[in-house]
């Protein structure tokens, strides 16, 4: 998959305004540490994560999707009605009907002729959105789009706890799936892409490859439709070792296009899951770690938001920079694997 006329024009992202630490977590669940005997720091020594976001009581994912949007609109001096397609990407979701999108279309105030939907592939919406508007661009339908994410783990970690507190027969091993959800924290992050204009300086989407691996799609499941509350069972070990497994095909598959082998890139954005996960994958895969920008130490897993918000604060901090390039490397329940080619050039 290659594109030659797709531009990353302008990100926005917005950090949720509660730091809550791993340490925190713990604490409230020192009664079920105490009768299985874990030690304190167990979440943090696991995950690699010191603390995440969380929104204030009762913030709707649309509502973190249109901050982020409205920075992204004020940053690139976008009027709504330039926006021709919308798409929201996220996990969380405001309602089962209508679309978040719809929300975020009135919240932004944008044109009625822009096509707006939802877009959801567990932890890969956002670069699964990034290739649908890539091609839109690509064949003249659109000349630009608007992607958001707006993901809200509070509803998840709270009830995570709360069973955990109830569940009286819990053992060592039989709480071990219920880790992964105490991981995520909430975020947004906005992405205004539009066809590339000659030789601007500006970030461009040139390359892509995935591969899909369903066998392992029991992997990590969330609670079916209609729960009266929100749970994630996730077997990490075995996640870890097939998604790896998988992202290794795609590297496979991604690396093959000339100018685009481990030596080629500057700087990787990944889904960030837990520091066990990256150092397997970039063992794994052959890359170099100092060349991965994280946040997941003081951001958790954010689920779609993940790689996108890495990459927007590598710009930001000036991490990753004109003249070069960068992969974002996307791996989400299912298993599915996403990887993404940019190039940064430079006048």
């Amino acid at each position: 998959m290659l594109y030659t006329n797709v531009c990353l024009h302008t990100f926005g992202y917005i950090l949720p305004p509660k730091i809550v630490t791993s340490e925190e977590l713990e604490r409230r669940l020192a009664p079920v540490y105490d009768r299985l005997k874990l030690p304190l720091g167990r979440l943090e020594m696991m995950s690699g994560i010191r603390e995440r976001r969380f929104w204030n009581p009762g913030t709707r994912p649309s509502e973190g999707a249109i901050s982020a949007g409205r920075q992204v609109m004020e940053r690139a001096g976008l009027a709504p009605e330039k926006i021709e397609c919308l798409i929201f990407t996220s996990v969380s979701r405001d309602m089962m009907e209508p679309a978040t999108a719809s929300f975020v279309h009135a919240g932004l105030e944008l044109s009625p002729n822009c096509l707006l939907f939802d877009l959801s592939n567990a932890c890969l919406g956002f670069l699964d959105a990034m290739v649908v508007l890539a091609n839109m661009i690509e064949l003249g339908q659109v000349k630009n789009g608007l992607l958001v994410a707006g993901e809200t783990a509070e509803e998840l970690v709270e009830s995570t706890i709360e069973s955990l507190l109830a569940d009286m027969s819990l053992t060592r091993k039989s709480i071990k799936p219920a880790f992964a959800s105490l991981t995520i924290g909430s975020g947004a992050v906005a992405l205004f892409m539009c066809q590339a204009v000659g030789n601007e300086e500006r970030l461009r989407l040139v390359h892509g490859a995935w591969k899909a691996n369903t066998a392992h799609s029991g992997l990590c499941q969330g609670s079916h439709s209609g729960s009266a509350i929100t749970l994630m069972n996730t077997n990490s070990e075995e996640l870890l070792q097939r998604g790896v497994e998988t992202a290794h095909l795609t590297w496979q598959l991604f690396s093959a296009e000339p100018g685009w082998k481990a030596p080629d890139i500057d700087r990787f954005f990944c889904h960030q899951v837990g520091s066990a996960h990256a150092r397997l994958l970039f063992n794994s895969l052959g890359l170099e770690a100092d060349k991965n920008f994280e946040t997941l130490a003081t951001l958790g897993n954010v689920g779609s938001v993940s790689a996108p918000v890495t990459l927007a604060m590598a710009i930001e901090h000036k991490a990753f920079q004109p003249g070069q390039k960068g992969a974002i490397l996307g791996i989400g329940s299912g298993i599915n694997c996403l990887m993404l080619g940019v190039d940064w050039e430079k006048d």
